[in-house]
């Protein structure tokens, strides 16, 4: 009997990698269920997408996996830290790698010997063991996830360099980089149990990246009167190539269609409300995909809950709070403009930091009391008030509605009873021991702390601040990951790094940084690992596997990242500089110029010159006290009307940090991506099952590689050699007094005087 069971259980695994069957417009779990002989994953997206069968006999770490892994990763992160600088920071997503390495794997296949050297010899191997598979893909891509992750330490290179004109030597760099990067390993290996093997942990990003594996390998008919996967995505893929040179080159108002300010083009309020990129953008949209996805990801791949909780947020904090705050005049808002990332004076002007640091790389407070405070703009201040909310919201909202979950598997391991189809496909495979990631991040540790005292003439900080950088870090990633794997939104601890490190040691904006970027990256990286496992996980990838593509990819990322970024500095002019760059020029760093606010906000000065006793934004504070009130008030909400489904899905993190990401990012980035949610994960989800579990993560795929492959052809073609238009429609956003004040007296170059 045990003989029979366990060879229908072989019969099971072995089968087929991507077989699935083709669901109908009403179809549904159930009808995924019966393809894995009635047992599919409880997650209706995931039993729509993900492939419930495995070929352990197919290679997976090849010759070929390293050569293209690795060109991959170079590529890719040589692509992103390049356009990183640009006032649209293109972000090429490893879908694009994920093509392109497909004809260059089977060629590879097709031409490389097949010998195999030291035959019958313990070190036997070859370069070409058969057919590029799709395990082989996977692991390429895990190597391109890591090129096109942004490597966050960078920005203290650029803040330091750049912004402060002070030197920071590129071995201090390297190590910072390569540090904050690996130490996210140790984080990972601590929760892979909680966020990885759970099938209510389904990570929807990576269910883009299954569904584009499935198109790229599956041999699948072509139903009547529709399209293959492949088909689909090969047409989708040639409209958005096609289309991206309207937006990137001859039209680019089309990343922001701001109506209201063609209505009143004289009107510094209507300007200031229809303002896609720099104001509130009521009736803004971008019919540009690079305006949709730059800081939110996919709108496809949202779950539409998710994207509803984003919704209520944007509208909340955008079209209520800000400008009841303007209105008001409170913290002298009007003397400034509704939405802005600069720091200003109180007359309304540009402060000029580099008059209150002093030679040693501290604050001069003699210099700062005679320049006066420091300001914000409205919707800045709303910012970090919503920053605040968010990370108490974060954890109540898991104490609350995953606690309990959390502490049963914190008593005991799975039992079979309790994992999905995946999961105990998945336990046939080697796992990666614990003591891995221990030995990992305890090394990691020890070398930062060594860096950090050998170097502390640049690096400002202490060895206790590294310590309590990771214990944050250690201490957030579970509940982060538990709302990441479940919306796809990603809640930061930026904010409260830099508040806790700011009071502790303030006066010093390196450390300031650096501390934010230990304590902040590490666990962001920890989850970028968990979501990289998660992917295997879907496939069938060995995790031993996995674990040395993340390794080997983060660490060559890291160093071309880097190198990237030194290059640019060193060759562009005036990188960063909004006021010495030509008119027009697109190296403006948007998201360096938030973070070095931040290092004057939290460092330079410390919160208690801005939230504190010394400061005018003190009531900021209280926005804690609501977010942990708010998860508090859903959950008993959830409890007096249990039937009430919809309840549950109100996500207080997700909603309170709905706009934790403007500035950089602006409103027209958030309303272009809303609606594009709610055709998806609404319209489409709800009217059309048949053909959004088919075609709608493949088109996600399809506009990201395309929109990159154009944006790349029109740069080296057009852009490197200067060649540009000159007309009314190359202008973005055609409102010119959006960034004007509205406060009477206040002068400012551009603007009107009220």
């Amino acid at each position: 009997m045990a003989m029979a069971t366990s060879t229908s259980h072989e019969e099971d695994v072995s089968a087929p990698l991507l077989v699935q069957k083709e669901i109908g417009a009403h179809g549904s779990s159930t009808a995924a269920a019966e393809l894995a002989g009635g047992e599919s994953s409880p997650i209706e997206q995931v039993a729509l997408t993900v492939p419930t069968g495995d070929d352990p006999s197919l290679p997976a770490v090849t010759f070929r996996t390293f050569v293209l892994g690795t060109l991959a990763c170079s590529l890719l992160s040589f692509l992103n830290q390049f356009f990183w600088y640009r006032r649209e920071p293109l972000s090429v997503t490893s879908v694009s790698a994920q093509i392109a390495v497909v004809p260059i794997g089977h060629l590879m296949a097709g031409v490389i010997t097949k010998r195999v050297f030291f035959e019958g010899r313990q070190w036997q191997f070859t370069l070409n063991p058969g057919p590029f598979n799709v395990k082989e893909h996977v692991l390429i891509t895990i190597f391109a996830n890591s090129g096109a992750a942004t490597v966050y330490a960078i920005h203290i290179i650029s803040v330091v360099k750049i912004f402060y004109r002070k030197e920071i030597s590129f071995l201090v760099a390297l190590v910072v980089v390569l540090t904050t990067q690996v130490l996210g390993f140790g984080w990972a290996g601590l929760f892979r149990r909680y966020l990885v093997e759970p099938a209510a942990m389904w990570w929807p990003q990576n269910l883009v990246q299954v569904s584009l594996f499935r198109a790229l390998h599956e041999k699948e008919q072509r139903p009547k009167g529709g399209l293959t996967r492949n088909q689909f995505f090969l047409i989708a893929f040639i409209c958005s190539f096609s289309y991206y040179v309207f937006p990137g080159y001859l039209f680019p108002m089309l990343t922001s269609l701001s109506w209201i300010c063609w209505i009143f083009p004289s009107s510094v309020v209507a300007h200031q409300l229809g303002s896609g990129l720099h104001g509130l953008g009521i009736g803004a949209i971008g019919l540009d995909w690079s305006s949709i996805s730059s800081y939110l990801g996919s709108p496809l791949a949202s779950p539409w809950f998710a994207t509803a909780n984003i919704a209520v947020g944007f509208a909340l904090v955008v079209y209520v709070i800000a400008p009841i705050a303007y209105s008001l005049n409170i913290y002298k808002s009007r003397t400034f403009p509704i939405f802005s990332d600069s720091l200003f004076t109180s007359s309304g002007q540009k402060y000029n930091i580099s008059t209150i640091v002093d030679e040693h790389f501290h604050l001069d407070a003699e210099a700062y009391e005679r320049e006066g405070p420091l300001y914000m703009s409205t919707f800045f201040a709303v910012y970090y008030g919503i920053s605040f909310a968010c990370l108490t919201a974060t954890i109540v909202h898991v104490f609350l509605f995953h606690g309990k979950q959390i502490w049963l598997l914190s008593k005991s391991a799975f039992s079979e009873k309790r994992m999905d189809i995946h999961t105990k496909l998945m336990r046939r495979y080697k796992q990666v021991p614990e003591w891995w990631f221990t030995c990992m991040l305890l090394a990691n540790i020890v070398a930062t702390i060594f860096t950090c005292q050998y170097f502390k003439d640049q690096l400002q900080l202490p060895w206790w601040g590294v310590l309590l950088a990771c214990a944050l870090a250690m201490v957030f990633t579970l509940p982060v990951g538990v709302i990441t794997a479940t919306t796809n939104q990603t809640p930061g601890l930026n904010v409260i790094t830099e508040f806790i490190i700011g009071y502790i040691y303030p006066g010093y904006p390196v450390a300031n940084i650096l501390f934010k970027v230990y304590g902040h990256i590490s666990m962001k990286q920890g989850i970028t690992f968990l979501q990289d496992f998660k992917l295997g996980h879907y496939m069938k990838i060995p995790p031993r596997a996995m674990f040395m593509a993340q390794v080997v990819g983060t660490i060559v990322a890291a160093l071309v990242h880097l190198g990237t970024a030194w290059w640019l500095m060193a060759t562009v002019p005036n990188i960063c500089d909004r006021e010495l760059l030509p008119a027009g020029s697109p190296w403006t760093c948007p998201g360096d110029h938030v973070f070095f606010d931040a290092s004057v906000i939290w460092g330079l000065l410390g919160p208690r010159r801005i939230f504190g006793d010394l400061g005018h934004y003190s009531a900021i504070n209280w926005f804690f006290l609501v977010g942990a009130i708010a998860p508090f008030i859903v959950w008993l909400a959830y409890k007096a009307f249990p039937d009430k489904e919809w309840i549950r899905l109100i996500t207080m993190p997700v909603l309170l940090g709905a706009t934790v990401n403007m500035p950089p990012a602006t409103a027209v980035n958030y309303t272009s991506w809303i609606i594009a949610g709610f055709l998806s994960g609404f319209i489409a989800y709800r009217y059309y099952r048949g053909w959004w579990s088919r075609h709608n993560y493949v088109l996600s795929g399809a506009l990201d590689a395309g929109l990159a492959f154009m944006a790349v052809l029109l740069y080296l073609c057009l852009g490197s050699k200067h060649v540009s238009l000159s007309w009314w429609g190359e202008d973005p956003d055609a409102c010119p007094m959006a960034s004007c004040p509205t406060a009477k007296g206040v002068v400012v170059e551009g603007c009107p005087v009220f």
